[in-house]
Parts: C-alpha cells; structure tokens; sequence
C-alpha cells in the first residue's frame, strides 16, 4: 500500500507539472516561440569489487555501480523540458540504483520519501535579457563530476564527489553578460538535500569562464551551518565549500578536466574543538580519443579528511582517531557505438592511508581496495 502511494505521488506530480506549462504555452506565450522537449537515459552495470560485503549492499564510497557482484541498473529517467522567451521549466524523474544510494540518507522525515524519484523540478522566469529567477529542486552545482555517468569520463565518482552535495532545493537567480560569462547566485535548503533540516539557509555562487570552444573555468561555492537544531551550543559550525574546476580540450584528441576542492568548518577539528576541521582534495582526468568510436581515459584523485568532517571519525589500528585519507587511481576504455550510446569497461584502485584498513577481503583488513565494473548507457 505504501509503495503504490508512492507511485501515485509521483504521477500527479508529473501530470501537474505537464498541465501547468501546458497551460501557460496555451495562454502565455504563442507556438512559435515555446516548446517542450522530452528526453530519457538508461544506464546498465555489472561490478565487481575485492571488499568482502553482505548481498546487495552498497559498496564504500560508491552511489554508482555500487553493489558487488550483480548485474544492476544505474539509473532510468524521464525529463521534460519547457522553453519559452520568459518562462521555463524542468522536470525529470529516475528510478535505479543511484536515486537510491544517493538519496536513501538525505530524506529522512516521515513525508519525504517519494522525493527519491525526482531528481529535478523547477521552473524559471526570466526577468531581463541577462537575468533569470528559478526556483525549485535542482542537480547540485557543486562538483567537478555529475552524479550521471553519461556526463563524466569515468563511469565511478571521485571520493570527494561522493561525499559532496548531489541535491540541492531552493532559489537562484543567473546572470549571463554574454556567451563568455555566466554567474549564479543561489539561497537553499541544506547540504544535499531537498528538504530543510534546520532553521538556517545555506547560500552558494556559481562563475564559471568560457574558454572558446575548447573549455572552461569555474568557480563554485556553498557557505552555511548544518548544524542541527537539536544541538544546544553557542559556538557556529560555518561550513565554506570551495570548488574550482577547469575543462579543457588540449588537442582533437586528448581532453583534461581537473578539479580541486578545500572545505573548512568552524569548531570542527578532531584535535582542537575550538579549530577549523578542513578537507582538501584534488582530482585529475584525462580522455584520449583513439578511434572515432573508441577512447582510454585515466583519473588520478586524493582525498583528506583527516578531522571526519564528511567521512565521519573511525579509529585506525593504532585506536587513533581519523577521519579518511586515501589516493585512487581508475583507468577504462570506451566504445560508443553510436552517438548516444556507450559501453564502458573500468577498473579503480582505491589505497587508503596504511593504518586506515577499511576493507576486509578474504577475511583479512586491508588499506586496499580494487574494482572493475561495466556498463552500458543510452540516450533518447
């Protein structure tokens, strides 16, 4: 019964949203200048990971191709998309693996469950020829990954990616000067959430720099205290995310993304609590192009959170307190068979730091994990 409730949510909050922009394309703006557009993506997978693990649970650090041993789907979803000269929206719905490791620990109240199947809902009003106001649930605008693989050259996120928001839900207004410069602004709930967990807003900034055709730089931040309610203290817990990311096409054949991230938060070290906890890490991706159809791509990613800000505080062999520290290295080929398809065989290495054993194969702790996945993606 819940689940057809569930289910019955979220074709009535499809259909609204279909019959609200039908409406306004019938009685706001003419044929000739709006349009809908409709979209879907499917995304197969089977892993295989060396850590020990119970049937169909989710892997360390891993929202995509996440269970071990199984063939599983990524992700199935459906967008509509609305444009007119001042009105536009968004609205698109998923169901899979992903939805459900990414959102299974954000929504955490009583009515919020259905919200797993959306993955975006908004709708925009543009207010000048630069300025545009949008409002709803939206993909995060933080990260040098996406959540989607069909968006990134790996088919597995980067440690920090996995820990940073993914979701997002609240207001942004855009500022485009020209087709060079483009800038948001954006007021919202929380940290990876759709629903609000405090009495207190986060605010974030997006800028990014296009580079001619060949790519781009960007800057992308969120500033806020997630600080529970529940929590009597004086002291605040302002939270600064900071991520710069640079995409370039080097030569016709070879592509770079590159990414850094350093996040502080007050009174927040494992060590002092009276001092910032911070996190830095870094990621480097490269894609060369063999063939047409075919392509290698190689990442590199570091990841220090030694204070647990978002990894949480484990003890290590010593029994000292931490929170994680590790390198990984990934490398895979790809093959698309036509243009909005793709097959992807990969392989990550994960080396935490050595007294951190996290893992556990063939009943033995260890620093070190490896994983092999493939999937297959298409676009409709």
């Amino acid at each position: 019964m819940a689940l057809s409730k569930n289910h019955s949510k979220l074709t009535l909050i499809f259909f609204l949203f279909f019959f609200i922009f039908n409406w306004v394309q019938s009685n706001a703006e003419s044929k000739d200048s709006s349009s809908f557009t409709f979209s879907g993506y499917v995304d197969v997978y089977y892993a295989r990971y060396s850590d020990s693990m119970p049937l169909n649970s989710q892997a360390k650090f891993a929202d995509v191709c996440a269970r071990n041993n199984t063939f599983g789907l990524n992700i199935f979803q459906f967008s509509c998309q609305y444009n007119s000269n001042k009105l536009r929206g968004t609205a698109t719905l998923h169901y899979g693996d992903i939805p459900l490791n990414a959102g299974s620990s954000t929504y955490n109240t009583t009515n919020s469950s259905s919200f797993n199947y959306i993955q975006e809902a908004n709708i925009g009003f543009k207010v000048n020829k630069y300025i545009w106001i949008d409002a709803g649930f939206f993909k995060t605008h933080i990260g040098t990954e996406s959540i989607l693989p069909k968006e990134n050259i790996c088919n597995s996120v980067s440690v920090i990616t996995f820990y940073e928001p993914w979701f997002q839900s609240g207001v942004k207004i855009s500022y485009a000067p020209n087709e060079q410069l483009f800038f948001c602004f954006h007021v919202l709930n929380g940290y990876n959430t759709f629903v609000e967990t405090n009495n207190k807003k986060i605010i974030g900034l997006s800028a990014t720099y296009a580079l001619g055709t060949k790519g781009s730089i960007g800057y992308f931040n969120l500033i806020g205290d997630e600080t529970t309610d529940s929590i009597n203290s004086t002291k605040l817990h302002i939270r600064f995310l900071n991520n710069f990311v640079f995409n370039y096409q080097l030569t016709q054949k070879i592509k770079m993304v590159l990414g850094f991230d350093y996040i502080s938060q007050q009174n927040s070290s494992i060590t002092n609590a009276n001092d910032a906890a911070v996190i830095y890490s870094g990621i480097a991706t490269f894609k060369y192009q063999i063939k047409p159809k075919m392509a290698v791509y190689a990442r590199y990613e570091m990841y220090n959170d030694a204070s647990g800000m978002l990894s949480g505080i484990i003890h290590n062999v010593k029994n000292i307190s931490t929170g994680y520290i590790l390198n990984g290295f990934t490398g895979g080929i790809e093959y698309k068979p036509t243009d909005n398809s793709f097959v992807r065989l990969e392989s990550r290495y994960l080396l935490m730091d050595n007294d951190q054993k996290i893992f556990l194969t063939d009943s033995k702790a260890t620093n070190i994990r490896t994983e092999w996945m493939m999937n297959a993606g298409i676009t409709f």
